[in-house]
């Protein structure tokens, strides 16, 4: 990991903005950074963040490449019998927060080598031939009968998937009902 921080004041610092000139100027760069953090730590945060005085501010620029944060709850469970929160990983490829002279954090995502726009429907691209126009019956017929197949696979995996659902419904009713016997949905 790499971290780069540089606090500019001064005349040299105007060139980022005129408030800088005064106040100062924070670069923070941090670089392939993988972490993991409670969610208790961030929220011990809170009482630094809280002041009656209305703080100067600075402007500053942070520059986040290649990292991967993890947020780990590590709160008591609410339910005894609860396996626990999962972990939620946040993976940031290339990310710039400014803050400006207003106060105001603005975040801005920098565009990769290729546009994500590009990738975003490929079978388009593979086909441009292939537009949907007025066909006879027989051939409309022919398409349909090869896309039957498809369509009860999709069917079951949705089957399956409802069922699993109704599963978890049920076994979520039965945990509350545990706690309170008159819960009625």
């Amino acid at each position: 990991p790499e971290v780069c921080l540089r606090l500019q004041s001064g005349p040299r610092a105007a060139a980022h903005s005129p408030l800088a000139q005064r106040n100062g100027f924070l670069q923070l760069l941090l670089h392939s950074c993988c972490t993991q953090l409670c969610t208790s730590c961030l929220a011990s945060l809170a009482p630094f963040l809280e002041d009656e005085i209305v703080p100067e501010v600075i402007p500053m620029e942070i520059e986040v490449v290649d990292a991967k944060i993890t947020l780990k709850d590590d709160s008591p469970p609410v339910y005894p019998t609860s396996p626990g929160p999962v972990p939620i990983t946040l993976a940031v490829d290339h990310v710039v927060v400014r803050r400006r002279d207003d106060g105001v954090f603005y975040l801005t995502a920098v565009p990769a080598s290729v546009p994500w726009c590009e990738n975003l429907f490929p079978e388009e691209q593979k086909a441009p031939s292939e537009s949907v126009s007025p066909a006879p019956a027989a051939g409309a017929r022919g398409l349909q009968l090869k896309q039957v197949p498809e369509l009860q696979r999709e069917l079951q995996t949705m089957k399956l998937a409802l069922a699993e659902a109704n599963m978890d419904k049920a076994r979520l009713l039965q945990e509350v009902r545990k706690y309170n016997p008159l819960f009625q949905l």
